[in-house]
Parts: structure tokens; C-alpha cells; sequence
């Protein structure tokens, strides 16, 4: 019997996430009143049951009845029922943003209505599921489909998780520092494909594009030092419990030498299945819509 308790904070996908269980054969409950917790446990528990794979929906949306959460898992953990917590988190300027869009009241928010008190709120409160969660993942730059491989790999090809996902992003320096990167590495050291007439309306996702930049010894000396660097970082950032990790490969125009070390990055580091990993780039076809104008 496998039973997944999926949690987090308030608009960080834990109804999606229990969408997609649901997809991958789990029975699926959510926000199942505190008290009743044990029972369900119990009725999953008992021999001759049928369902092998359920999940739980939990969050404050409980109520006054989620302070009694914490006891009812020591309970759980007593009586020697196993179980597993997906925790799904977001930054809070993430969070802000798409209460916005949905122009959804958060739970937590009170009479002032301001969502960034209910998630300061709903941080405090959660802190201990956190703490105890054996997955968490962040959410703040995934895409839908992206959760959904995660999820795969943890609960449907049992793969081992380390609770870390990278973002590769590639940019443009003329627009701007990615604000949220934690690494940044300029490539515009490299010869510059746009001063060729042939290479410049291509970006490094085109093959000539990638083998002229790839072609330079520099770039492979770059990006075997690069790889080395950020293979000896990742295990020192999870046992330092960082979730969270981007990393901005940026040159001129963030379309031809970026793009293409970004890619070689992420072809490398993918090939690990411990952890997930997404690739973006931000400004690829910006020169086109800026000389349109």
C-alpha cells in the first residue's frame, strides 16, 4: 500500500498534483476533515482492501481542525502506518502573482484581504509538514507538464528524488539580468554567430548555429569547466536542502551563443534521473519583435 499525503502552500499546484495521481491510478481525496484522517488510514490499512495507491489532499483550507494534524501523524507514525508527503512549494512573489490572475482570496488573508499575509500566514502553519516532507518541489518556474514528469518519476517509475530542480535559462544581457538567477555565466567571449550574414536570422536551436559556435575550442574548454563546476555544486546545494536552482547562461542578444551552451548544458546534466530539470529560453526571439516594431 502505497499513501501519499500531498501538501504545500496555497496555489502551489496541489490540486493539479492530485489531478495527476489521480491520472497515474491513485485513489484520491482531498481536503478530507483532520479527524477523519485515521480512519481513512485504517479502512486503506485493512487486509483485502483494493486500493494499493491513494492520496490525500491536506492544507489549511481545514480550518480551525488543521492544529490537530501534527498529532494525528505522530498517531499515524506510532500505530506503524507508513506513508509519504509530497510538499509543493512557491515563492511568494510566484504565489502573489497568480492569486492575482485568478483574483482568488487566499485562505489565510483575513478581513485586510492581502495575500501576502496569508502566505506568511500559511508558511508558519506549514512549517512542520515541510520539515517532515520526503518530496518537496518547487513549483515556481515549472510548466504543467513539467510537474507531471516529476510526479512520474517519483510515483509511477519509483525513481529516487533529491528534492532539487534545475532551470538552464538563457538570456540576453541587453535585456536585463534574470532577477531570480543563482548562477550566471557570460558566453560573450565567443565569436558571435550574428556578425555571420547566414547565421544571423538563426538561433542556437539550428544545427548550424550550434556548430559554429561548438566548433570553437574555447566553447568546449567553457563547458567542460562549466559541467565540472555545476556537477560538484548540486549535491553540496541539496544537502544544504536548496530546492530551487537556475542557471543563466547569457550572451548579447540571448539568441545564438547563450541558447546554444544552454542546450549543451542541459543535454548533460539531464542525463540524471535524481533529480528534475527544465530548460528556457527567455529572449530567443526578442530581436525579431524589437526590429518589427
Amino acid at each position: 500500500m502505497r499513501f501519499v499525503v500531498v501538501t504545500g502552500m496555497s496555489g502551489g499546484g496541489k490540486s493539479t498534483a492530485l489531478k495527476m495521481l489521480e491520472d497515474m491510478g491513485y485513489f484520491c481525496v482531498d481536503n478530507l476533515p483532520v479527524p477523519l484522517i485515521p480512519k481513512l488510514a485504517e479502512l486503506l490499512a485493512a487486509r483485502g482492501a483494493e486500493m494499493n495507491k491513494a492520496a490525500l489532499g491536506v492544507d489549511v483550507r481545514s480550518g480551525e481542525s488543521f492544529k490537530e494534524l501534527e498529532t494525528v501523524m505522530e498517531e499515524l507514525d506510532e500505530n506503524g502506518f507508513k506513508y509519504e508527503i509530497l510538499y509543493l512549494e512557491s515563492s511568494d512573489n510566484v504565489l502573489v502573482k497568480r492569486y492575482k490572475e485568478t483574483r482568488r482570496f487566499h485562505p489565510l488573508s483575513g478581513s485586510e484581504g492581502r495575500v501576502d499575509v496569508g502566505i506568511r500566514r500559511e508558511r508558519e502553519k506549514l512549517a512542520f509538514l515541510k520539515k517532515k516532507a520526503d518530496y518537496l518541489i518547487d513549483t515556481s518556474h515549472m510548466l504543467t507538464r513539467e510537474l507531471r514528469k516529476e510526479l512520474g518519476k517519483i510515483f509511477v517509475q519509483n525513481k529516487e528524488y533529491k528534492n532539487l530542480y534545475i532551470s538552464v535559462l538563457s538570456f540576453g544581457f541587453k535585456y536585463g539580468i534574470p532577477n531570480d538567477a543563482d548562477l550566471v555565466f557570460d558566453v560573450r567571449f565567443l565569436p558571435n554567430p550574428y556578425y555571420i550574414e547566414e547565421l544571423r536570422p538563426m538561433s542556437g536551436n539550428d544545427r548550424e548555429v550550434r556548430n559554429y559556435v561548438m566548433g570553437n575550442e574555447k566553447a568546449v574548454e567553457f563547458l567542460r569547466k562549466l559541467i565540472d563546476m555545476v556537477e560538484f555544486l548540486i549535491p553540496n546545494y541539496i544537502a544544504e536542502g536548496k530546492t530551487q536552482l537556475i542557471i543563466a547562461v547569457g550572451c548579447t542578444g540571448g539568441k545564438h551563443r547563450s541558447v546554444t551552451l544552454a542546450n549543451e548544458l542541459y543535454e548533460l546534466l539531464e542525463r540524471a534521473e535524481n533529480y528534475g530539470i527544465r530548460i528556457e529560453h527567455r529572449d530567443i526571439g526578442k530581436d525579431t519583435i524589437t526590429k518589427a516594431r
